[in-house]
């Protein structure tokens, strides 16, 4: 019985790449985008840290604005609060239960700050396919070891893991790229 299986390994470092593409989704390129408010947590309903888009309805209405629903007018103060802390530079505005977000101009400062993170995101994400590597190339030795396969099979398939490795670190890099230009375009 092998240990390596190249469909797990895929499947992990897609769930790596998956991860990335959501931070990324998070980096704001100076339009408006409800996915800009994906990581807010809301401490509500006694302090039970809640997603937003549990408690609101959220919508783009135009490029430079946010508009957040709260269905629960109670918890408006809870949802602007957690808007306001979290490290996104937002500055919401209660008005009933509808909170406004106007998203501000990126300036060149925020921008290159925005690029590092992106960066430190991309970083994290290589980091995570190339331990998903190491453990595919760990079972693969393993199997030698155990006389499961030979040393051309496992010079094959370590090849196909190294492959495969490249392929999603190519991905992840082009994605970078693309944010980056996102960003940093006007």
């Amino acid at each position: 019985m092998s240990g390596y299986d190249k469909a797990n390994l895929q499947e992990r470092m897609e769930k790596a790449l998956e991860v990335f593409r959501r931070d990324l989704s998070g980096l704001r390129a100076g339009r408006a985008s409800t996915a800009l408010l994906d990581p807010v947590q809301v401490s509500a309903y006694g302090g039970a840290k809640m997603p937003i888009q549990q408690l609101a309805g959220l919508s783009a209405p135009d490029p430079r604005t946010l508009v957040v629903q709260v269905w629960d007018a109670g918890q408006v103060e809870a949802v602007a609060k957690a808007i306001r802390d979290s490290d996104l530079g937002l500055n919401p505005m209660p008005e009933g239960a509808t909170i406004r977000i106007t998203i501000p101009p990126l300036s060149q400062e925020r921008r290159e700050e925005l690029v590092k993170l992106g960066s430190k995101y991309a970083e994290q994400a290589r980091i995570a396919v190339r331990n998903v590597r190491r453990d595919g190339v760990e079972a693969l030795r393993k199997d030698e070891k155990d006389s499961a396969i030979g040393k051309d099979e496992l010079r094959k398939l370590s090849a196909e893991v190294q492959e495969l490795t490249d392929s999603f670190v190519g991905k992840i890099d082009s994605l970078l790229a693309e944010k980056e230009k996102d960003i940093t375009s006007v």
